[in-house]
């Protein structure tokens, strides 16, 4: 096959399947349902096919594994897990999610109304494997819809699970998975298969990924407006257009409606923007675009741009309409004053990858045919060297320390929380949080005694809240940080010791004490 122009892609010749795992499995005489049609598509499928699964399997087991490890060895803390656990624990006992781990509305601080789909599973396995599982589970069903996509350009099946390992082996991938837990990660699956969907020309398939992936949280427009307008111009004018505009219309319900009605702002991250905010910035790029170049060119920017490119040796630059989908989202993580936004070890750099692998996919299929399996090697070859000197594998050079679940401080906290009552409230240190965050009531000490990080804003800042009152317990670390000591001594006189290791202390609100039928550790205080 020759080479195709630039951007362009062959198609699959008419009546030819593009692969079993794309095609319905032939019907038979004795139709027995759906349970004997998936048996006939795991009958169809290849080895190569099973490849995939099994690079899929292994990822996910080993990063539930990894994460839950770090979790249990006191490696997460409330933000940003406990406030999710207990969101969504709230929400499984039909309560509304107000965070008191962080004073907010969980729809208020981001729209991801994706959660929602875990409260069944809290019904039944309301722990930290639900939020860690799951989270693995999507970030690696992101390979499928790159594989997918470079079947449907007529790659063959090896090189199409070497571009989906590809996707596996960024670092921004597996740095997101251990990044304790954030909705972002359930996005790669959605958006590839918008990406696929549209590609394909599925628009059923399309408007349902598109839609789910709006649920995850409010700023994937910044990625979805981008694939609107790549549908407008290759495929279907009319379905980009109208993609475009639901994109931005749900952001800014999200924003102006739902999220100011919970927090009383349609944002808390205006301060982001560099040069005075929104508006300011926009005044810049007219009045000194210099500034602004500057601005991109500052700190770790470019560094984090190469970071996030250099995986797939930049072969998505000879075909590049797919891959400038993600470059919205690159561009304004980089424009950012928040440090960690442009830095390929947080959650933030994610939601860029899908598009960039696809891409990538949809370019290697304008190269000759006999030249493709060098380009893909190179991709491969990229990708296992950015994830070795850059990311988070098994085999990574750097690879970040936690304490192991039987490390003696992380076994004498559960055993001090033991004592704790189902629903107790309860103020305690910040990484204790996340092992005890299923409750009505919870707060990351020294809130609620002195707010610290809590509410929409910094108004409260250092007050005592009325919830001060209702805490019951407070577990705290045997040696208090100065600023933390000093909030304890105003309120130590309310509070009795009554249970004590060599790295944790559990008091009691004193007048709790002598309280009729009090048995710790009982289902109510």
């Amino acid at each position: 096959m020759d080479a195709t122009t630039a951007d362009e892609v062959p198609e699959p010749d008419v009546g030819q399947p593009i692969d079993p795992l794309l095609e319905p499995h032939p019907r038979r005489v004795d139709v027995g349902g759906w349970p004997s049609a998936l048996a006939g598509h795991v009958r169809a499928m290849t080895i190569w096919q099973w490849v995939l699964v099994a690079l899929i399997a292994g990822y996910t087991s080993y990063f539930t594994n990894v994460t839950l490890d770090v979790h249990h060895g006191l490696g997460t803390s409330a933000y940003d897990y406990g406030l999710y656990d207990q969101g969504v624990w709230l929400m499984s006992r039909f309560d509304a999610p107000f965070v008191t781990l962080m004073g907010r509305n969980l729809m208020g601080d981001h729209t991801s109304f994706v959660l929602v789909f875990l409260v069944p599973v809290y019904w039944v396995f309301p722990s930290a494997g639900a939020l860690l599982f799951t989270q693995s589970l999507f970030i690696a069903l992101g390979a499928v819809p790159v594989y997918l996509l470079a079947r449907r350009v007529q790659l063959t099946q090896p090189l199409a699970v070497a571009l989906a390992a590809a996707y596996l082996l960024h670092p921004a991938v597996a740095w997101s998975n251990r990044e304790n837990f954030h909705p972002d990660s359930y996005l790669p699956p959605l958006l590839g298969m918008a990406v696929y969907a549209a590609v394909s020309e599925r628009w059923r398939w399309y408007a349902v990924a598109f839609g789910l992936s709006l649920l995850v949280k409010e700023d994937v427009s910044l990625v979805l407006v981008p694939l609107g307008v790549w549908v407008a111009v290759k495929r279907d004018r009319r379905i980009g257009l109208i993609s475009i505009v639901v994109a931005l219309a749900y952001m800014a319900v999200a924003m102006l409606v739902v999220m100011r009605s919970l927090i009383g702002v349609p944002t808390r991250n205006a301060w982001r923007v560099p040069f005075g905010g929104p508006g300011g910035f926009l005044k810049t790029v007219f009045t000194d675009p210099g500034a602004v170049i500057e601005h991109y060119l500052s700190d770790d920017r470019p560094f984090y741009f190469w970071q996030m490119t250099a995986p797939f040796a930049w072969v998505f630059a000879r075909a590049p309409s797919v891959a400038l989908i993600s470059l919205v989202v690159l561009g304004t993580n980089m424009l950012s004053t928040f440090w960690y936004q442009y830095q390929v070890e947080y959650h933030y750099a994610l939601v860029a990858v899908p598009a960039l692998a696809m891409g990538t996919a949809w370019a290697v299929s304008t190269v000759r045919e006999r030249a493709r399996p060098v380009v893909v090697s190179i991709v491969l070859c990229t990708s296992l060297w950015s994830a070795w000197h850059w990311g988070a594998m098994p085999f990574s050079d750097d690879l970040p320390y936690s304490w192991a679940p039987d490390h003696p401080v992380a076994v004498a906290a559960r055993d001090i929380v033991a004592d704790l009552p189902d629903d107790a409230v309860v103020s305690a240190q910040y990484s204790l949080t996340a092992q005890i965050a299923r409750r009505h009531e919870i707060y990351m000490f020294p809130n609620p005694f002195a707010v610290q990080l809590y509410g929409p804003d910094d108004s409260l800042a250092g007050q005592r809240l009325p919830a001060a009152d209702r805490v019951q317990f407070v577990v705290l670390p045997a040696t208090l940080e100065p600023a933390n000591e000093f909030v304890w001594q105003t309120v130590q006189s309310e509070y009795t010791l009554v249970r004590a290791n060599d790295w944790w202390r559990l008091y009691e609100r004193t007048s709790m004490i002598d309280a009729p039928e009090r048995v710790v550790g009982s289902s109510s205080p």
